[in-house]
């Protein structure tokens, strides 16, 4: 057992979602930090401060290679907590299917989260079409390529996700919000994530009741989709916990992570 697990000191990996980037945990990272702990977070391709364009970023993969180059370098006898926030959640699941010996447990927080009978794109199509095109607001799709790209509007950030938030966190958001995708055309042709890999790491769902993003009745959707070893739930919380609810979330990851340790 390495010396992290014995020391009860873990490491975070935190994943962030679409149109954000690593900048999304600058308050839960020093929270934790504070406690011992080690936290990486990165930020995917053509997010955050990464150089690429979403324009040249061709399938899920290359968008998460940021993530999966990281665990590549985590030495064999350690395991991280692996931490993905909406479509983030997409992200860790690519993650553990390819390193599950890395990986101590997925934590989904308001995350869309792929079971294993349908295709890595299935949840994702599913909330397209539970979502009428006036939800959106004024968030903007243009069709590049083989993927569709999406741009939050300040009124869909405002008004779907930061509801509960500072408003300097609202500001700071639409200040550094970027382009993406959710590269829906490219998971429809990629295989089931397998029982072996993917569902052998222990999964637990932190719970956004005030989530009007990923909206609850969804959360809860998919948490008896794909089935979950724990479901967590920050009380007050709108899509963007760690900006709304830092401490609450700080605390349930700990609580998480000690348990499937």
């Amino acid at each position: 057992m390495s010396s992290e697990n014995c020391l009860g000191r873990k490491h975070y990996v935190l994943v962030h979602g679409a149109c954000h980037g690593a900048w999304c945990w600058y308050k839960l990272k020093p929270r934790l930090e504070s406690e011992g702990h080690k936290v990486t977070v990165l930020n995917h391709a053509a997010s955050g401060i990464n150089m690429k364009k979403i324009e040249d970023v061709d399938t899920f993969s290359e968008y998460t290679e940021p993530l999966l180059q990281l665990l590549d370098t985590i030495p064999s006898n350690e395991k991280v907590v692996l931490v993905g926030h909406s479509l983030g959640g997409m992200s860790i699941a690519i993650a553990m299917e390819k390193f599950p010996e890395k990986v101590a447990v997925g934590v989904f927080l308001a995350a869309f989260a792929p079971d294993v009978e349908h295709r890595p794109s299935y949840v994702l199509e599913k909330y397209n079409e539970r979502t009428p095109s006036e939800e959106w607001l004024d968030t903007e799709f243009c069709q590049c390529g083989n993927k569709t790209l999406i741009f939050f509007g300040p009124k869909f950030l405002s008004y779907k996700l930061y509801q509960l938030c500072p408003i300097e966190d609202l500001e700071l958001a639409m200040t550094l919000a970027r382009p993406s995708s959710y590269f829906i055309e490219d998971l429809s042709k990629e295989k089931n994530f397998s029982k072996q890999r993917y569902g052998s790491v222990p999964r637990v769902y932190i719970v956004c009741p005030e989530d009007l993003g990923i909206p609850l009745n969804y959360q809860h959707w998919m948490i008896q989709n794909a089935g979950f070893n724990d479901v967590a739930e920050i009380n007050g919380a709108d899509h963007m916990p760690m900006f709304c609810k830092p401490q609450e979330l700080c605390d349930s990851l700990q609580q998480i992570a000690a348990k499937y340790q």
